[in-house]
């Protein structure tokens, strides 16, 4: 016999973990009664008619379960003979299908699968003796879904009046990466309180979207939408005890409240994503709810995420879901992509409440906001935090700016001690440089140039403004100097520069170039992994000013990046040797349809990944190729309206086969590269090379226009040779590749892109 039977009136609801609270209030407004909370779920009290109100209007939990009875498992065959005692005729008949949901382990039932079978077993003996006939078992859309959970030597028999987990609303057929469960989206808004804010007339926005899940929770809640009013069924539907009549009272007053809600003044609610594809995905689940004219979706990548202006709104709720490294994206590059939406959150939305669930609290501290609560949750098997933020005079705080210190000795604090006379000759041509420099740095709203190319032979140095922060390279003293007068010179730098550039000796980094070989100049010359954010138009781009020779922006490129931002608009964009991808970024923000940058280096690609992030730039459309240049080249399917072709003067990479030299490689690559570029298209072939000469026979097959001087600014119109670049277009007739057999040259690797003996600008 069964060990207990459970009364009619007796109910659990599931939910996810950390949603126990929220559910038993929920069920508190629809009418249960005796509620308590266990470990995912509230059990609770009250008729039939309770059970079908949550299962239609419950926005949390996961199953309305009936429990029926209490049996002892201590082992399979007892398990088995408490089944057979169940009067299952009162439940369904032998003419419908049936499926057993089985959870729980003991020391005899070591599997849910094993337990499963058993259980069945039971259910078809009994009725084959009874009847003479068995139901038929059927995993999808049972008749009647029965759930057996199994703890120690006990097992609790029920109903599961849902027929299939409740956070499915009927909305959604399809959904991006890593989708948020709807409950736990309604979780999310109901812990920022957004049924008060949208009370009170506030607006609902989430600036990464995907598939309107968080979206749409919100409006059914503003609307007073049922959510399970979309469902095609339940599982209490074929159950013998379903009172149709009751069931289709309460269907019909939902539907009339829904029809009342979307007629109803509803407020502003728009999402976004860089994604098309997952926004028409949203834009499907919108119409399937009947919600077009409420929420209102459209492609837009984080980096142009402003607060809507066709109508005023002074409050409302930020939500977001983004990725958080488990399943999405790298997090050495989410920390800057948080970064960028704490920026927006506080200079757009401020007065608003925002939302952010992140699995990662580290992540979430990268916003720069301060959260004023946190709540526990589980996406799916991840622990996750919600983040609640209250952003009226929330005040960013500023990122972990690291100190720059210097590597070969300590530099003189201003005013510490009288400079020698090299040293004031010094300190006053940086003062003239920066007086001469001032207008342009800020008419053109400059932050990174070079102040000092050794305009004095015996002060062979590079100097580079970073924002509040110098960079120093030392040129590589030629044979005959005398290596203790070289040193006194540059000890007469370090005493110089803190006092004419008004800056602590901490935030001056200092390198020597001396002549490398093969990948030598590209290799760490420090471990301190730290970047600083620095910006070039509307770009912010990172930089390391102490692990690398070069710092990850090549200043005298400015120009040719501004070219590509203006440029790029509906474009499809090709960044070449595309290094940390500043041109990437710049080209991405004038507003390419696509870029896509090939590179050898994971180093690199991973930058040029933390680069998009910190601009609010996602991977959808910004793809990242790591390959040979050439041999990718070869192999390419796409066309490109607009290519940056930027290769390293000469390389001998471990990552590639024999040598680059630029000079004498360079057609082939060219050509490589003309045959991918559209009719009517634009490549700028850049290179660093002194003394290059482009081959003359490409002189015959494409418009080449050298346009050096129009791509260096005013900190580099001294150094004139810094780099050269032409402007190539196709010509009418059509590129042909080499003949089969003809030799290729090995391109060189990814970062291996400049001379070892010029100084660049990083």
């Amino acid at each position: 016999m069964t060990r207990d039977q459970f009364a009619a009136d007796q109910w659990f609801g599931a939910c996810p973990k950390g949603l126990e609270g929220l559910l038993l209030a929920e069920l508190e407004t629809l009418g249960a009664t005796s509620t308590r909370e266990t470990v995912a779920g509230v059990y609770f009290t009250g008729p039939l008619a309770i059970g079908y109100r949550a299962c239609l209007w419950s926005r949390l939990a996961n199953r309305i379960l009936r429990p029926i009875a209490r049996l002892e498992a201590g082992d399979a065959d007892t398990l088995y003979s408490q089944l057979k005692e169940v009067q299952w005729g009162e439940l369904f008949g032998p003419e419908q299908s049936f499926a057993i949901d089985f959870s729980g382990e003991n020391r005899q039932i070591r599997n849910t699968q094993f337990g499963a079978q058993r259980s069945k077993d039971a259910v078809v003996d009994w009725f084959v003796a009874r009847d003479g006939r068995r139901p038929s078992v059927a995993r999808k859309e049972p008749d009647v879904r029965l759930n057996i959970r199994l703890s120690g030597n006990q097992a609790v028999l029920s109903l599961d009046f849902s027929g299939g987990s409740l956070h499915q609303r009927g909305y959604r057929l399809q959904a991006g990466a890593a989708p948020l469960k709807e409950n736990l989206a309604a979780a999310i808004l109901l812990r920022a309180d957004w049924p008060g804010i949208a009370a009170r007339g506030g607006a609902l926005l989430d600036p990464m979207c995907g598939s309107a899940t968080l979206l749409l929770e919100g409006a059914m809640m503003a609307a007073d939408i049922a959510p399970g009013l979309a469902r095609r069924r339940f599982g209490f539907e074929r159950w013998k005890g379903h009172n149709e009549t009751q069931w289709q009272a309460l269907l019909a007053d939902a539907r009339g409240r829904a029809e009342r809600g979307r007629a109803s003044s509803l407020p502003e609610i728009r999402g976004y994503d860089a994604d098309p594809g997952v926004i028409r995905s949203a834009q499907q689940n919108i119409a399937r709810m009947g919600l077009e004219k409420t929420v209102r979706v459209s492609v837009k990548s984080l980096s142009l995420l402003k607060k809507p202006s066709h109508a005023p709104m002074p409050f409302g709720l930020l939500v977001c879901n983004p990725p958080y490294g488990e399943r999405l994206g790298d997090k050495a590059s989410l920390v800057y992509l948080y970064r960028q939406l704490g920026d927006l959150m506080a200079a757009e939305f401020s007065g608003w409440q925002a939302a952010l669930l992140t699995s990662d609290l580290e992540l979430g501290k990268a916003t720069g906001l301060r959260s004023h609560k946190r709540y526990a949750l589980w996406n799916g098997a991840i622990a996750a935090h919600l983040l609640l933020f209250d952003l009226a005079a929330n005040e960013l705080r500023s990122p972990r700016s690291p100190a720059a210190t210097g590597t070969g000795g300590a530099a003189t604090a201003a005013g510490e001690a009288p400079l020698a006379e090299g040293g004031r000759m010094f300190a006053n041509r940086l003062r003239k440089n920066r007086k001469r420099l001032a207008n342009w740095v800020k008419r053109e709203h400059i932050s990174c140039y070079r102040l000092y190319d050794a305009d004095m032979p015996e002060y062979a140095v590079a100097v580079d403004v970073y924002g509040d922060q110098v960079h120093v390279a030392e040129y590589q003293a030629p044979r005959g100097v005398d290596p203790a007068a070289a040193e006194r010179r540059m000890e007469e730098v370090r005493a110089a520069l803190p006092q004419a550039l008004e800056v602590p000796a901490a935030a001056i980094a200092y390198k020597q170039r001396r002549r490398q070989r093969g990948s030598e100049q590209y290799e760490k010359q420090a471990s301190r992994a730290e970047f600083i954010s620095v910006t070039e138009g509307n770009a912010r781009l990172l930089v390391n000013l102490h692990d690398y020779l070069d710092t990850g922006l090549f200043l005298d490129h400015r120009p040719l990046r501004r070219r590509l931002y203006g440029e790029a608009a509906g474009k499809d964009f090709l960044n070449l040797f595309c290094y940390t991808g500043a041109a990437t970024v710049q080209a991405a923000l004038g507003g390419a349809r696509s870029t896509t940058s090939v590179d050898l280096s994971n180093t690199y690609l991973g930058w040029l990944r933390k680069n998009l992030a910190h601009n609010g730039l996602d991977e959808t459309r910004n793809s990242l190729q790591r390959a040979n240049c050439l041999e990718w080249l070869k192999q390419a399917g796409g066309r490109y309206d607009l290519v940056l072709l930027d290769p390293p003067s000469f390389s001998n990479s471990t990552a590639m086969t024999g040598s680059f030299d630029v000079q004498r490689d360079h057609p082939e690559l060219l050509r490589a590269a003309m045959g991918v570029l559209r009719s009517g298209g634009t490549l700028y072939f850049s290179n660093n090379r002194r003394g290059f000469r482009l081959d003359a026979q490409l002189l015959e097959e494409f418009i080449c226009e050298d346009i050096t001087g129009q791509t260096l600014d005013p900190d580099f119109q001294r150094n004139r040779r810094i780099h050269c670049c032409w402007l190539v277009r196709h010509r009418d007739r059509k590129f042909a590749w080499p003949a089969a057999g003809q030799p290729s040259q090995p391109q060189a690797g990814a970062a291996r892109r400049r001379r070892a003996q010029a100084p660049r600008g990083g």
